[in-house]
């Protein structure tokens, strides 16, 4: 048996090599490369997928956060709700804009952030909740949004990992008031390089996401508030143009994959396997399953050939980066845990039926 990596764009790009070859060529010719037509039109066009009025591209899925904060007017003084388990840039932005972090527990079974724990976790300088929809899976919207009408909060969608994923019906990143996503290469709708947006039905909110975004700046020289220069360029406009027609195809496959994962490996005690919210979609942007042997497993999977990855094997409240918190080991004991038993299974479009059942079979022999 061949390696079987954690991640391949092998049959992804090259089934699109020449679209994307073109798309180059017709950037390259235009001699524009920076705010023109292929951001316009991506824009557009990823707006109409997201079922929104309006999509800003920006330069990567941090700064589309930070931006999303800033247009919410959110800075110093005030406090926003965020997930404990998460990729560290959703904790990133807030500090960036001089907020206060408040973290909330996942449910252990979905690891999305818990509706249930955030009402208790209000203070009274909290402006925003940043639901993160993570492994692919969109969290419980409907009662999130509930919440922050209650209480007057906005809510900021990170929707970096779920692109194309619904609750109830409707279509991740069009549920908050203003909403984020990254399109860095490894997402379901990866860039060739970095790449965000922002999506958002207010139109005062994307002009001012689009002012800025542009040194804060409408008309060239003319600045009329201290913004930053985070513009999604032109190539990777005319990329994302491309893939964008391919990704609830490459989602639907993704499905499939997980599917075998579960025939497979759902008589294995020892591993805990994704649980969907019955509400919920999941485009497996992560087929992440858990044990407390996890390391050992990982090694003895390595060791046959198989790649895999930990997602993230140190939750945000315990970096170095943010000791000055003051949190230690066991201030968030669902995310401790999780971080310290997940284990990320080889999943993109391309891998074969007979690669997974490869890598099930290689789990039930470690754990015979």
């Amino acid at each position: 048996m061949s390696f079987i990596p954690f991640l391949s764009f092998e049959k992804m790009h090259q089934s699109i090599k020449s679209e994307i070859h073109s798309a180059f060529d017709k950037v390259y010719d235009s001699y524009w490369y920076i705010l023109g037509k292929n951001v316009e039109e991506f824009e557009k066009n990823y707006a109409q997928y997201s079922n929104v009025n309006y999509c800003v591209g920006v330069g990567n899925g941090l700064d589309a956060i930070i931006i999303a904060l800033k247009t919410l007017n959110i800075g110093k003084g005030d406090s926003v709700i965020v997930p404990s388990n998460t990729y560290i840039a959703t904790w990133l932005a807030v500090s960036y804009v001089g907020a206060e972090i408040i973290p909330v527990e996942p449910n252990p079974k979905t690891y999305n952030i818990d509706p249930t724990k955030i009402e208790s976790a209000i203070q009274s300088n909290t402006k925003a909740i940043i639901p993160v929809h993570l492994y692919g899976q969109i969290c419980e919207m409907d009662k999130i949004m509930a919440i922050a009408q209650k209480y007057n909060l906005f809510v900021i969608e990170d929707n970096a990992q779920a692109q194309g994923t619904y609750f109830k019906g409707k279509i991740s990143g069009s549920w908050g008031h203003i909403n984020a996503t990254s399109f860095y290469p490894g997402k379901n709708l990866g860039a060739l390089g970095d790449a965000g947006a922002i999506t958002t039905n207010d139109e005062h909110l994307a002009q001012k996401a689009k002012t800025i975004r542009n040194y804060g700046s409408q008309k060239k020289y003319y600045n009329e508030v201290k913004g930053i220069n985070s513009r999604l360029d032109e190539l990777q406009a005319a990329f994302l143009k491309v893939k964008l027609k391919y990704l609830d195809e490459w989602n639907k496959e993704r499905n499939q994959i997980a599917q075998w994962y579960y025939d497979y490996l759902n008589e294995i005690d020892e591993i805990i396997l994704p649980t969907i919210h019955p509400d919920a979609t999941s485009n497996y942007h992560l087929f992440v399953i858990r044990t407390l042997k996890r390391n050992e497993l990982q090694e003895y999977l390595h060791q046959h050939q198989i790649g895999t990855l930990i997602h993230y094997p140190v939750p945000p409240h315990l970096q170095e980066a943010y000791k000055e918190l003051g949190y230690k080991k066991g201030s968030f004991p669902i995310a401790e845990e999780i971080a310290d038993t997940c284990l990320s299974l080889p999943m993109y479009p391309g891998i074969s039926k007979e690669n997974v059942e490869y890598i099930a079979q290689t789990i039930k022999n470690f754990f015979k």
